[in-house]
């Protein structure tokens, strides 16, 4: 599971609404440097695969914070987004239920002080992920052996 950790961000308008949870593993490479990181939707919808429809939802569900909009509305993410929806991919994967992404969204949002329970929902999802390993690898002992015995001309 990814550990999470709680940086300050160079002053930016969206570093002056929360704190940075960013992943502990590297930070990938983002297309733009910092200060010159404004996307559109559709330079989004590229770099992370998910749909603009996906990335609307997010927004409205409480998911992603609120992004910041150009002068003529359209919507433009950051680095910092490019991070978190990286992040919010992750939690999808475990399997997550997307209100307990939106509780863990909200805390963040409220601060240092919901530490213990962040933790607590990453580590429940973590203890469901575990449990779905060992069907996983259940499952593949027994795929494993229907292979063996077709290897075998079914002796």
């Amino acid at each position: 599971m990814t550990v999470m950790q709680t940086t300050t961000a160079a002053p930016t308008e969206q570093s002056d609404r929360e704190p940075a949870d960013i992943c502990s593993a590297p930070p990938r490479r983002h297309p733009r440097p910092e200060g010159q990181d404004r996307y559109t939707i559709s330079e989004v919808v590229a770099v992370t695969g998910l749909t603009a429809h996906t990335l609307r939802w997010y927004e409205r569900i409480g998911l992603m914070s609120h992004i910041d909009r150009s002068h003529t509305g359209q919507r433009r993410y950051t680095n910092r987004d490019l991070d978190w929806l990286d992040f919010v991919t992750k939690l999808r994967l475990t399997g997550m239920p997307v209100a307990d992404m939106v509780r863990y969204a909200e805390l963040v949002r409220e601060g240092e002080t919901t530490y213990p329970e962040r933790r607590e929902l990453l580590e429940q999802t973590r203890r469901d992920v575990l449990g779905r390993i060992a069907e996983l690898h259940d499952t593949l002992s027994v795929l494993d052996r229907k292979i063996s015995f077709y290897e075998k001309g079914g002796a």
